[in-house]
């Protein structure tokens, strides 16, 4: 039995260590179903879920050089790893606890190395995905230059107009 703690052990460190990021959860009342759903959810973002106990997953954080306090992780412990984007995976996480009451509690989390409170996670779940900030970079270049050439068209489009009112008053007259 040792050799399979031991195997968990090293494939939980593993994640951690591999993972850019981590939301650490409680749940309760999580059907086969549910966690299915929420697992193809997350892995779609490029994440893993991971139902752990907590006895493990604070060893194999400790090997991992990662101090997390046995105190704020309260009820049955289960962790999303954030591979590819974290935003994204936050982001999922929170649109399946709002969609699906009472099934999970955010309790914080690691970002880029650094432990954040379950208020921080929201808040980074919040924040734009990284295609609409380069949207938003665009559009901001972009702006400028539109406007330059709406002034441009614009004047083009007067002096067309006063010309062509010139030539109606000599038709006219």
């Amino acid at each position: 039995m040792k050799a399979e703690k031991q195997f968990l052990l090293d494939e939980i460190k593993e994640k951690i260590t591999n993972s850019k990021a981590m939301v650490f959860a409680s749940y309760s009342g999580f059907e086969a179903n549910k966690n299915a759903e929420f697992r193809d959810l997350i892995a779609e973002t490029g994440g893993d879920f991971e139902v752990v106990r907590k006895r493990v997953f604070l060893k194999a954080a400790l090997e991992a050089g990662i101090e997390v306090k046995r105190e704020d992780l309260t009820g049955h412990l289960a962790v999303v790893f954030a591979d590819s984007d974290p935003l994204q995976t936050t982001k999922v996480l929170y649109k399946f606890k709002k969609d699906n009451k009472d099934i999970i509690d955010v309790l914080g989390g690691r970002f880029d190395g650094k432990s954040v409170t379950k208020d921080e996670v929201k808040q980074l779940s919040e924040l734009p995905s990284m295609d609409e900030m380069r949207a938003q970079l665009v559009g901001l270049f972009q702006a400028p230059m539109q406007q330059t050439l709406n002034v441009m068209q614009s004047l083009l489009t007067s002096v067309m107009h006063c010309l062509d009112q010139k030539a109606k008053k000599i038709e006219n007259s």
